[in-house]
């Protein structure tokens, strides 16, 4: 009998259950604020490719005139891969040269970005905005 009333009185108790706030929720609909990442400079330099990387470009166009009805990007990688695996030190040599300069380009490339960065931010130390100046110049016209 016992288990006839629990079963009926949790039915009942289930309708008239109060809503209660979870956990970590806040007042502005149970959302928190997400910090978004920190937005990219599109003018900075991209990092050099890997070794690896320079000789997948090689490998993508040979391997596209070997198999050109595959068009599975996986396909491509394990092919690109289990090649590499099986590369002995002195066939991966040129690869790593190139890799290599690319990564002395970048060098002097991120160096130049900084160094403009940095004039960049150096110039603008104002308190005032660029609006605020423009606005300012304005009204000195006007007035003479």
């Amino acid at each position: 009998m016992r288990q006839g009333k629990a079963v009926s009185a949790a039915s009942s108790r289930d309708d008239t259950r109060v809503p209660r706030k979870r956990k970590g929720s806040d007042v502005d609909g149970g959302k928190k604020a997400k910090r978004g990442k920190a937005l990219k400079d599109p003018n900075k330099p991209k990092r050099p490719p890997s070794a690896f990387f320079v000789f997948l470009e090689e490998f993508r166009k040979e391997f596209q005139q070997q198999n050109p009805d595959n068009k599975k990007v996986a396909a491509v990688s394990k092919a690109c891969g289990d090649k590499w695996r099986s590369m002995s030190e002195s066939e991966k040599a040129p690869y790593v040269e190139k890799a290599a300069k690319r990564k002395e380009e970048y060098q002097k490339q991120i160096v130049a970005y900084n160094e403009k960065q940095s004039e960049g931010y150096s110039g603008e130390t104002s308190d005032k905005s660029k609006s605020e100046v423009d606005y300012e110049d304005g009204q000195e016209e006007d007035q003479e």
